[in-house]
């Protein structure tokens, strides 16, 4: 298998109803994981893209957070519609979506 171009990661994680930091999961997430797979077969990007499921990234309440490597682009409160622009912007014409990028405020 050759080295994949992009690794993209996807934060899963579920906590308890009513906690205070919320969830990736409990923002439905999971969808994300199976939109990206699409993506990657409708553009043919086989060997070229490695997709996984990540426990907690860290800003929960502006999930579901998704990181796109090599590029470290951060991105949030990402939809399946989102994942289909990320695909066609990010990845495959190399210019990150920006109205999804986590600002870089957030990290004081």
């Amino acid at each position: 298998m050759p080295k994949p171009k992009f690794h993209i990661l996807v934060c899963t994680t579920n906590r308890p109803p009513g906690n205070p930091r919320g969830s990736c999961g409990e923002k439905n997430s999971q969808d994300l994981i199976s939109t990206f797979y699409e993506e990657m077969e409708k553009k043919m990007l086989f060997g070229q893209i490695l997709i996984t499921e990540s426990s907690c990234l860290g800003p929960c309440p502006i999930g579901p957070t998704v990181i796109v490597y090599p590029d470290g682009v951060w991105y949030k409160a990402v939809t399946p519609k989102d994942v289909v622009d990320i695909m066609e912007e990010h990845i495959t014409q190399g210019k990150p979506v920006e109205r999804l990028m986590v600002p870089d405020d957030l990290w004081g």
